[in-house]
């Protein structure tokens, strides 16, 4: 399991859609998008207050359906962005003055959610 250590200030959760949340492309594949195993209780556990962006390749011709689907699933975000190109996804943000870094990212194997925990140390 990765633990995270993370301040007690609320936090921005960006997630990719396909192979992270859902499984890769299985509303192509299967025909319908299947959420990952662990991904629910993850989402469920993240304090009311925290914002989550999804980010996905997918056409926007899909986001009706998507939409749809992430709703019936009870899988919380606050903003979704489609169309975004398939390459690598990368976050930079500063340091706040008192050294607390905040950027963090990590790469989980495809349609693998992994156990994440995370700790709130209010000394960050």
């Amino acid at each position: 399991m990765k633990t995270l250590k993370l301040s007690n200030m609320s936090k921005t959760w960006i997630l990719d859609l396909d192979g992270t949340i859902v499984k890769h492309n299985g509303y192509k594949t299967d025909g319908k998008d299947t959420v990952l195993d662990g991904v629910k209780e993850f989402l469920n556990k993240l304090p009311k207050d925290d914002f989550i962006v999804i980010i996905t390749a997918r056409e926007s011709k899909f986001k009706e359906q998507t939409l749809k689907f992430l709703g019936q699933n009870g899988i919380r975000f606050n903003y979704i962005i489609f169309d975004a190109p398939k390459g690598e996804r990368i976050l930079i943000n500063d340091i706040k003055p008192e050294g607390m870094k905040t950027a963090v990212a990590l790469n989980i194997e495809r349609d693998n959610f992994p156990k994440i925990d995370y700790t709130v140390d209010s000394k960050i």
